[in-house]
């Protein structure tokens, strides 16, 4: 449990998926995960808590980096949260393979990129660089449903 341990050292409050349920069920027809061989990839993840979105809005518009950034590391704590409730132990976890971002902006925003760190820089965090860097790519749209400024998909290599 050494995963876990990380996450109290670093006073970071993940929810809990298997008590609470997967958000993203509320969208629509999906399931929060699937595991293919030691491939697990994650359904759709947002900066939601609960029933509610935490950064609504549009980047380059309302929304600063700094909140963007803020968006994606809350993200990434729900992508925690999936992987937890997809394999149990977070300590399974061999490497995150790759995000796919998608940032809510306004046409002229050029820092989707500095967002998406947000979310990296989580994942490093808790798993460590060798474990927790992945390939990532960041593309930026003009809506997400709910109104989220943020969304990432994440596929992770597992034990």
């Amino acid at each position: 449990m050494e995963t876990e341990k990380r996450l109290a050292e670093l006073g970071l409050d993940v929810p809990d998926f298997i008590r609470e349920g997967y958000y993203g069920a509320s969208y629509g027809t999906m399931k929060p995960f699937h595991i293919a061989g030691n491939l697990l990839f994650l359904s759709g993840h947002v900066p939601q808590r609960g029933s509610r979105i935490v950064y609504a809005g549009r980047l380059g518009a309302g929304l600063t980096v700094e909140d963007g950034r803020a968006a994606a590391r809350l993200t990434g704590l729900n992508v925690i949260a999936g992987i937890k409730q997809a394999v149990g132990d977070l300590d399974r976890v061999r490497s995150i393979v790759r995000t796919l971002n998608f940032v809510v902006c306004t046409p002229d925003f050029l820092e989707v990129h500095k967002v998406s760190s947000g979310l990296s820089d989580l994942l490093v965090e808790v798993f460590g660089r060798e474990r927790g860097t992945g390939g990532r790519a960041t593309i930026g749209v003009m809506a997400l449903a709910s109104g989220s400024c943020f969304e990432t998909w994440a596929t992770v290599e597992i034990e």
